[in-house]
Formats: C-alpha cells, structure tokens, sequence
C-alpha cells in the first residue's frame, strides 16, 4: 500500500519506530539494527516500507533503503519465514550480508538471528540462491542511504566502512559509531580508535 513513508522521528525503541507524517503517527516496525541508524527526534527521515495485513492486525514494517526493503520480501517468500522472522534476521545482517550468506551457504550466520534454527537457516539458503548473485553484492547501497538518510557526517560514514572492512557488520559497525561522543570534533582516524572501544 505504502512504498515509503517520509516524517519525523517521533520516537524510537527496539523495534518500533513511530514516525510523524502530516501530523499522524505511524508505528512501524523495524529492525534492531536500525534505532542506531536513524537521525536524532524531530528530524526528518524517509522509510521504505512493507504493508501487512491480518485478519486481527494492520502492520508497517519499515527500512532505510530499498534495498533492505527488497531483501525483506525476498527473505518472507522463504517457508517458515513470516515478516518477524524477516525482520529478526535483518537485524543482524545488512542485506548484502544476506546474498552474501546465501552465495556461500553460510548457515551459521543466517542462523545468527533471533528465532531462526540452523534447519530454518539452510531453507533461505536453498530457497534464495538463485535469487541473488554476486553482482548485487557489496554495491553500497546501504552505504547510499545512510549518507542520504540517518545523518552520518563523512567522517562517521568512513569510520563505519573501516570498520566493515576489519569484519563487522554494517549495523555493529554503525551502532558503534554512534556512541562515540564528541564524534563531530574527530577526525576519521580518531573516531574509528574510539569505536572500536565499543566493539570490545
């Protein structure tokens, strides 16, 4: 119904963000990787979001880019994966984490995510590989809508692919970032010394 949603930011938990669009709120749901990502309250930001509808409910479930919103529908067409277990396993891996696993029958990682055994894990792998292919793999687009979307200076974006590339997760490395106080005095350098303080 909806293809995205651009607010404000009028709160945010775990896994709910409410967003204030034309003086309504929004609950949409998302993951737990996102409240991170997202700008400050009361600023502006633009979710890409999935309609679903129950006989007993009307949920949002929502996204920084098109991309984790692609992955999303992707990962639900899976049997024994609903939009929580979507959700769940979006809050742990980026979207090209995702192809990534798949591409290279990584289990283990998928099985990472809340609520999604090693049997469920296999069943994504086998049911998305020829869904996905290299070539979407590792092209920033989540990058794209950080930069675009959630506020990061350049330094903190730089900081944040430094760390991806010493092996975390765009959401860890991105979390990380964020508790850095004083974070806009930084330099890159200084700024990713002091997160890595965080990851440890």
């Amino acid at each position: 119904m909806f293809a995205y949603l651009i607010g404000r930011v009028a709160g945010v938990t775990e896994d709910n963000l409410v967003l204030e669009v034309g003086q309504i709120g929004f609950n949409v749901k998302i993951p737990a990787s996102l409240p991170a990502l997202l700008p400050p309250p009361g600023e502006e930001v633009k979710i890409y979001t999935y309609t679903c509808v129950r006989e007993d409910a009307f949920l949002l479930y929502g996204f920084l880019s098109q991309d984790e919103l692609d992955m999303f529908r992707l990962l639900i067409t899976v049997s024994g994966i609903g939009p929580k277990g979507g959700l769940a396993i979006l809050s742990v891996m980026s979207a090209d984490d995702v192809r990534l696993a798949v591409l290279t029958q990584d289990a283990k990682a998928i099985a990472r995510a809340p609520g999604v055994g090693p049997k469920t894990a296999q069943r994504v792998i086998l049911d998305l590989k020829d869904k996905v292919s290299m070539e979407e793999t590792f092209v920033s687009k989540e990058s794209e809508a950080y930069a675009a979307g959630t506020g990061l200076s350049d330094a903190k974006r730089e900081a944040a692919e430094a760390l991806t590339a010493l092996g975390y997760s765009s959401s860890e490395a991105a979390r990380a970032v964020r508790k850095v106080e004083n974070a806009d005095e930084m330099d890159v350098e200084e700024l990713l010394k002091a997160a890595l303080k965080h990851l440890f």
